[in-house]
């Protein structure tokens, strides 16, 4: 967002950045709810998987689950690439808790295996975070249940949380993953948001940025949430768009008319 832009409406900063500090996240009611449940079934050293469509939050809700785990009691590992063979994958792991990455899979599970045993025995509960995991290959996805086996079953060190689109689910009722479903102890789910949440969104962000003042009429705010399909990553580009175009063409507020005009434009483009 050029400083034009900004100057224009008083902006300190571009309101609809991804750059945004865990604290000053917003999440609706539905989803504070499922960030608390997330939390409860860690704490109670649950396993969890976790979906939802493309840019309805998941990444927030994780970010909102990091910031409410205490360190002195939680260490969380955080792995994105769930493209990777067991092996590798395993490999990922060790790196992400700091430690040295052996030769073979063996190796690897082993070494993992034993720093769970010692952070329990730190009293630290471990939680790794696998996202994107819809995309897991079927031999780690197939084995991990293997790595929240510890004493006959009968400890529950770790926590895995499985974060991904719907067709995890999918993947997760195969008979091959029932072993790892059932050590699933909550299983959530996140929706789009509505549209009143999509407005209190649009506030918060400019609030940040110290705008107090309201940018967007409400009828401007209903088509941005169609629009948008009530997802904060369409919403954070397509207000940017009309805020810009507001600029551009020296209006005080977004309007109705206004996203139309924008909306239509991308859509010929």
């Amino acid at each position: 967002m050029s400083d034009s832009t900004l100057s224009a409406f008083g902006l300190t900063a571009p309101p609809f950045s991804k750059e945004i500090s865990d604290t000053d996240l917003w999440l609706p009611p539905s989803k504070e709810e499922l960030v608390e449940e997330l939390v409860d079934a860690v704490t109670a050293r649950q396993s969890v998987v976790l979906t939802g469509e493309p840019g309805v939050g998941k990444t927030c809700v994780l970010r909102a689950l990091r910031q409410r785990l205490p360190k002195e009691r939680f260490r969380l590992t955080y792995c994105h690439n769930a493209t990777l063979g067991r092996r590798d994958f395993y490999r990922q792991i060790c790196l992400a808790v700091g430690l040295s990455p052996k030769a073979t899979a063996v190796a690897v599970f082993y070494a993992i295996t034993t720093e769970v045993e010692q952070l329990a025995t730190a009293r630290l509960h471990p939680v790794f975070v696998l996202d994107e995991a819809h995309l897991l290959h079927p031999e780690v996805l197939g084995h991990l249940h293997i790595l929240l086996n510890y004493e006959w079953d009968a400890r529950a060190l770790l926590s895995i949380v499985l974060v991904g689109l719907p067709e995890l689910e999918d993947r997760l009722s195969l008979g091959t993953h029932k072993p790892l479903l059932s050590r699933l102890h909550a299983r959530l789910r996140l929706s789009s948001v509505s549209e009143e949440d999509s407005g209190a969104y649009l506030r918060h962000r400019l609030v940040l940025v110290w705008c107090a003042k309201e940018l967007f009429a409400r009828d401007a705010v209903a088509l941005l949430h169609e629009a948008s399909a009530g997802t904060h990553r369409d919403l954070d580009r397509l207000a940017g768009l009309t805020l810009r175009e507001a600029g551009r063409k020296k209006r005080k507020q977004v309007e109705g008319e206004l996203v139309r005009e924008v909306l239509d434009r991308h859509a010929r483009a």
